[in-house]
């Protein structure tokens, strides 16, 4: 089935760390070492976005970077078809895209590459599901709110929301109490200070779920 590819990859334990890094407006030099915090702090994946051509040598350094690690690296920002062929060329492993448009996803499924599409309504989560997606990107999530979150989880309990957009590790643990799967940090990562506290977000979430 054309729309089953993406789920699947995404919960083969694909997100079992709940945070995801988003570099965006980074050199490759700077979005290498943002990556590189945010690995150590215990991250495994990042996104870098290419919302401009510009951005794509980016996309590659940090995605050749990872590839040493055994990581994974997905474009962001994919609001066009033809983004995906700079995508996949840049050694993307999945995509992402602050909105929800069938012809990326067709696209970014046929070259093998699973899409993981924003919402900000009942609507466009029900277009998701329609569509065989289940795992969906809460944005902006700042605006919407963990409250949003919450509200939503209710009529849709097997949608699994990746909140991205304004977030910080300091409220991040409200948005995944609330009920988000992952959340998306970016600021927290242009320092060591910012990353160490993306760390102890990690080691208090996995702290909470340890067994007594």
């Amino acid at each position: 089935m054309l729309h089953k590819h993406p789920n699947d990859w995404f919960a083969d334990d694909f997100f079992s760390v709940p945070v995801i890094a988003v570099l965006r407006g980074l050199t490759p030099v700077e979005a290498v070492k943002s990556a590189t915090r945010a690995w150590d702090a215990g991250v495994e994946h990042v996104e870098v976005t290419i919302e401009t051509p510009d951005a794509v040598p980016t996309l590659a350094a940090v995605a050749s970077a990872a590839a040493e690690r055994g990581l994974a690296v997905g474009a962001g920002t994919i609001i066009r078809p033809e983004q995906l062929g700079a995508a996949a060329s840049a050694s993307a492993s999945f995509t992402v895209s602050p909105g929800l448009d069938e012809t990326v996803l067709q696209e970014s499924i046929r070259r093998g590459l699973p899409h993981l599409p924003g919402v900000a309504t009942p609507s466009e989560i029900l277009r998701a599901n329609a569509l065989g997606l289940t795992w969906l990107k809460a944005f902006p999530a700042s605006l919407l709110g963990p409250e949003w979150i919450r509200a939503v989880k209710g009529p849709f309990p097997d949608v699994q929301f990746v909140a991205t957009g304004g977030m910080k590790a300091a409220t991040a643990a409200t948005y995944l109490s609330a009920g988000a799967s992952v959340v998306g940090l970016s600021s927290d990562f242009s320092s060591d200070a910012g990353a160490a506290s993306v760390r102890e977000l990690l080691a208090s979430i996995s702290g909470a779920s340890a067994p007594h």
